[in-house]
C-alpha cells in the first residue's frame, strides 16, 4: 500500500516513473519477472482449506460432538471397549467428511477457474514489439502494468488513473455507499483526509465500473491491496433453509441423546436394581440415535450433483449448499432479455417529428454509434448500437469525428461530435431516453408534449424508443461535456423490438411442469414486456411482469417473495442485477455476465439458457431428495431402535443387547447409507420443489419410528417365548443374536421401502442387500463369536421371516396412508 501513499501526492508521470513503466506498459519478459516477485494477483482465502482445519471443523458438527463425550465418558468409567468404538466411529465420520469436503473444496475451487475474471492489459513482446491490448487471466497481473476499464469491469487491482472518460464506479464492497463514484484523472492530488477511497484518481479492487471508460497503471495487486486488506477473512454467509432445517431437527433429537443415558440408569436402578454396569449400554443406546453419517451423506451428495451439472451441462455451482437451494426454487425472477428474448433488439422504424418515416434519422443515430464507440474506448457497442450499426449498414466513416460523451445511467445520454457541413463547425449529435433527450431540445411545450404524446403512443406497441437529436457548434479545442447537450434539435425516434428466444416458452412450461413460477422484473416499458409474451403466445397471468423496475426495486420484489415463503433464484448479469443476485436464495449467472454479476451468482452458467436452469433445479432436487431419503431412514429406524432397547431394557432381566452388539449394528447400518449418495429418486420426486418441514418430519419418523418399535417389540415377544430353556446363558446369547440378525433384517427393509420415488434401487437395493447378509452371517462367524454372538437354528429364522413379513406390509401401508413425500416436499 505505499505504492497508493505514493500516488496521493505524485503525479501520473511520477507514479509512472517510480513503477519503472510507462503508458504503453510491460513486456511480458518484464511481467514475468515481477510476477515471480509479487505473487499472483489473488485473494488469499479463496485459497482451499487446508486438510487439517477441515477434520478440526468437523468435530465442531453437534452430533460428532455428543459422540465425542459419550466416548469420553465411556472411557472415564473404564469400559474401554465401548469407548474404543465410540471413538473409532467418531474418527471414521471425521475423516470421510473431511475428505468429502477436501475434494469438493478442490473441485469448486478447480471449476471457479473456468469463471475466473480476466483484465484487458496493454503488453509487448519486447522493447521493439507494437503494443497490443489483450485479455489475460487478472492472477497474472503484476504492478506496473497499464489496464484498461470498460462497463461492467471489476477493477482487477489497485490502479491510478492515467486517463478516464465519464468514469463511475461502485465501491459498496470496500466502503458501504450505495451510489457511483466519479472518477477522473488528477495530475496534482490534494494530500486531505478524505482518505484513499475519496481521492478521484485512485480506483480500487473489488470496485466496479457502472459507466465511461478509463486507461489506469497496476498499483497494488494480490495481499496488498485494499480489497485483500478490508476482506481478510472468509465471507460469512447466512444458512441456507436446508441448513436451518437440518439443524432444528437435529437439536431435538440432541436432547433427546442427552436424556437417554441418565433415563436409562435410573430406570434400570428403580426397576432391576442395575447401576453403573448399565452405562456402557445407556451410552450405546443413545450414539445408536445418531446419524454419524449426515455430514458425509450431505457433503457427497452435494459435491457429486455439483460435479455432474459442471460436467454435462457446463453449470459451476459456486457454494454448495445453492444447490439444495436450487432444488427448493418454486420463484424464478429474471430480466426478459437474453432469456425470453436474445440479446439482440432489432431496429423496427425509424421516424421524423411528425411521425412519418424518415431513413435520415436511422443515419444520424447508427453515425452516433460510430463514433461513440470509436472515441469513448468502449470495447464493444452495447445492444441498441449494435442493431443501429446493422440496420444503417456502413455510416459514419464519411464523417470526422472530434469527440464523444459517453452514455452514463444518470444522464441517459451519450453524445457523438463531427466535423459539420459548413467549416468551422462541429455538430454534436445525441441519442439517448425521450424524456431526458426532450428536456435539452429548443422546444416550445406544445411541441414537446406532442413528442412525448408520439413516443408514448410507440411505447404502448411495446417498442423500445431511442430519441435522436442534433446541434451545431462553433468548432473548438476544448473537450466536450453533458453541459454541451443544451439547446438541441429534435430530430427524431428510431424504434427497436426484440429478437424473440425460441426457445423460450418451452423452457417455461418446463419450468412450470417442475412447479417454478416465473416472474419479469425488468427495466423495460411495460408494454415491452408484455408484447415479447404476447409474441411468445403467453397468456396472461401464465408469468407475471414487473417493468419499469430499478435495481433496488428487483432486490424488494426478491425480498417480498422470499418474506411471502418462497424460495427465489434469480437470473441476472448485469449491473443493475447485482443487489437482486444477493437477495435472492440462488444468484444465478451466465458465463458471460459482467464480472460484478458474476462473482455475485451463486450458480455460473455456460450461457443464459432458461434450459440450463431446469437442469441445474432437477439436479439440486436430485441431490436433496437423497439427502431426505437419508434423513426418514436414519432417524426413523434409530428412533425405534432406541425406543425398543429402553422398553426391553426394563422387561428382561439381561440387557436386550451387549454394548458393543449395539455399537457394531450401528456402525454397519451408516455404511450400508453410504450407497443413498449414489441413488437415483423417482421422476414423481423430481416435479416439485424439495422442502424439508422440520414438524412434518418430525411426525414421519414419529410414526415410522414407532412402527419399527414395535416390530422389534413383537420380535422380542416371540423369542422370550421360544427361548425358554433350562440354560439362561444360552438364552441370552441367542437372544442377543436374534435380535442382532432382526435389528439389521429390519433396517435393509426400511432402506428399500422408505427410500424416494420408485424405479429400480440400485445402489441402495444393493447396499441393503449387503446389509442383510451381514445381519444373517455375522453372528455365526468368528467376528459374532467375539461380540458375544452365536448361530441360530433354522425355526428361528422362521419366526424372524414371519415378523419381517407382518412389518414390511405395515411399513408400506403405513407409507400410503400417511404419504411419504409430505416432510420434504
Amino acid at each position: 500500500m505505499a505504492s497508493e501513499a505514493a500516488a496521493h501526492r505524485h503525479t501520473a508521470l511520477q507514479v509512472l516513473r517510480r513503477l519503472d513503466t510507462g503508458p504503453r506498459g510491460l513486456t511480458d519478459p518484464e511481467a514475468a519477472a515481477r510476477l515471480a516477485v509479487t505473487g499472483e494477483n489473488t485473494v488469499p482465502e479463496r485459497r482451499t482449506t487446508s486438510w487439517h482445519r477441515l477434520f478440526l471443523r468437523s468435530l465442531r458438527d453437534p452430533f460428532t460432538a455428543v459422540l465425542l463425550c459419550l466416548g469420553l465418558v465411556s472411557a472415564l468409567v473404564a469400559s474401554w471397549g465401548t469407548a474404543a468404538v465410540i471413538l473409532a466411529l467418531v474418527a471414521v465420520s471425521c475423516v470421510l467428511r473431511t475428505s468429502g469436503e477436501h475434494r469438493a473444496d478442490r473441485s469448486l475451487y478447480d471449476l471457479r477457474e473456468l469463471v475466473g475474471s480476466t483484465a484487458c492489459v496493454l503488453r509487448r513482446a519486447d522493447e521493439a514489439a507494437p503494443v497490443r491490448a489483450r485479455e489475460i487471466p487478472v492472477a497474472e497481473l503484476v504492478p506496473g502494468d497499464v489496464v484498461r476499464l470498460g462497463p461492467g469491469d471489476l477493477v482487477p487491482a489497485d490502479v491510478r488513473l492515467l486517463r478516464a472518460s465519464g468514469l463511475t464506479v461502485h465501491q459498496a464492497a470496500l466502503t458501504g455507499e450505495s451510489a457511483p463514484v466519479a472518477k477522473a484523472v488528477v495530475e496534482l492530488p490534494g494530500v486531505g483526509d478524505e482518505g484513499p477511497f475519496a481521492q478521484p484518481h485512485l480506483c480500487f479492487q473489488g470496485s466496479g465500473v457502472v459507466s465511461g471508460s478509463a486507461t489506469a497503471v497496476v498499483l497494488e495487486t494480490g495481499a496488498r491491496t485494499r480489497f485483500a486488506a478490508a476482506h481478510g477473512g472468509p465471507v460469512r454467509r447466512e444458512a441456507s433453509a436446508f441448513d436451518r432445517s437440518v439443524h432444528g431437527i437435529s437439536w431435538v433429537l440432541i436432547r433427546f441423546m442427552l436424556l437417554t443415558p441418565p433415563l436409562v440408569l435410573m430406570a434400570n436402578a428403580a426397576l432391576r436394581g442395575r447401576g453403573l454396569e448399565t452405562l456402557p449400554f445407556a451410552v450405546a443406546v443413545a450414539v445408536g440415535l445418531t446419524p454419524e453419517m449426515l455430514p458425509v451423506i450431505v457433503t457427497t451428495c452435494l459435491a457429486r450433483g455439483a460435479a455432474r451439472l459442471a460436467r454435462t451441462h457446463g453449470v459451476v455451482v459456486r457454494r454448495l449448499p445453492a444447490l439444495h437451494d436450487l432444488g427448493a426454487v418454486d420463484v424464478l425472477c429474471l430480466d426478459k432479455t437474453g432469456t425470453l428474448t436474445q440479446d439482440r433488439p432489432v431496429v423496427e422504424r425509424a421516424l421524423g417529428p411528425d411521425g412519418r418515416d424518415d431513413p435520415d434519422v436511422l443515419n444520424l443515430a447508427a453515425t452516433a454509434a460510430w463514433w461513440t464507440l470509436q472515441l469513448a474506448e468502449a470495447p464493444v457497442p452495447d445492444a441498441l448500437d449494435e442493431a443501429l450499426l446493422d440496420a444503417a449498414g456502413p455510416v459514419g466513416e464519411e464523417y470526422d469525428g472530434v469527440g464523444a460523451v459517453p452514455f452514463d445511467p444518470v444522464r441517459r445520454l451519450a453524445t457523438a461530435v463531427v466535423r459539420g457541413e459548413a467549416l468551422g463547425t462541429h455538430t454534436l449529435i445525441v441519442k439517448g431516453a425521450v424524456e431526458d433527450l426532450l428536456e435539452r431540445c429548443a422546444l416550445d411545450r406544445a411541441d414537446r408534449d406532442r413528442l412525448l404524446a408520439l413516443a408514448e403512443r410507440e411505447a404502448e406497441t411495446g417498442l423500445r424508443l431511442l430519441a435522436v437529436a442534433t446541434a451545431e457548434r462553433p468548432a473548438r479545442a476544448r473537450e466536450y461535456t453533458p453541459a454541451d447537450e443544451r439547446g438541441l434539435t429534435f430530430r427524431g425516434l428510431v424504434t427497436f423490438h426484440d429478437a424473440l428466444n425460441p426457445d423460450a416458452r418451452e423452457a417455461l412450461r418446463a419450468l412450470a411442469d417442475l412447479g417454478v413460477g416465473v416472474r419479469i422484473l425488468t427495466g423495460d416499458h411495460p408494454a415491452t414486456a408484455a408484447r415479447v409474451c404476447r409474441e411468445l403466445g403467453l397468456e396472461p397471468g401464465e408469468v407475471r411482469v414487473a417493468a419499469r423496475c430499478t435495481p433496488q426495486d428487483k432486490a424488494d420484489a426478491v425480498a417480498a417473495l422470499r418474506a411471502a415463503g418462497h424460495t427465489v433464484g434469480f437470473l441476472g448479469d448485469g449491473l443493475n442485477d447485482v443487489p437482486a443476485l444477493h437477495a435472492a436464495d440462488v444468484g444465478i449467472a451466465p458465463r458471460a455476465a459482467v464480472d460484478v454479476a458474476r462473482e455475485a451468482a451463486d450458480v455460473v452458467l455456460a450461457g443464459k439458457d432458461l434450459a440450463a436452469i431446469r437442469f441445474a433445479v432437477t439436479a439440486g432436487r436430485h441431490s436433496s431428495a437423497n439427502i431426505a431419503s437419508y434423513l426418514r431412514i436414519t432417524f426413523s429406524s434409530n428412533l425405534g431402535n432406541v425406543i425398543a432397547m429402553l422398553a426391553a431394557g426394563l422387561l428382561l432381566p439381561f440387557l436386550p443387547m451387549l454394548p458393543a452388539q449395539v455399537l457394531a449394528q450401528n456402525l454397519c447400518f451408516d455404511a450400508a447409507q453410504l450407497a443413498f449418495a449414489h441413488d437415483r429418486p423417482g421422476a414423481e420426486v423430481l416435479r416439485r420443489p424439495t422442502v424439508l418441514r422440520p414438524r412434518a418430519f418430525l411426525r414421519f419418523i414419529a410414526g415410522f419410528g414407532v412402527l419399527n418399535a414395535v416390530a422389534d417389540l413383537a420380535t422380542f415377544a416371540v423369542l422370550a417365548l421360544a427361548l425358554r430353556g433350562p440354560d439362561a446363558v444360552d438364552d441370552e446369547v441367542l437372544f442377543h443374536s436374534a435380535w442382532f440378525t432382526e435389528n439389521l433384517l429390519t433396517q435393509a427393509l426400511v432402506m428399500l421401502l422408505l427410500r424416494t420415488g420408485g424405479g429400480a434401487p440400485g445402489p441402495v437395493g444393493r447396499a441393503a442387500a449387503v446389509l442383510a447378509a451381514v445381519g444373517v452371517l455375522l453372528p455365526p462367524s468368528p467376528l459374532g463369536a467375539a461380540l458375544g454372538m452365536t448361530g441360530l437354528a433354522l425355526p428361528y429364522y422362521l419366526l424372524l421371516a414371519a415378523v419381517l413379513g407382518l412389518y414390511a406390509l405395515a411399513l408400506r401401508g403405513l407409507r400410503v396412508t400417511r404419504g411419504l413425500y409430505s416432510c420434504a416436499t
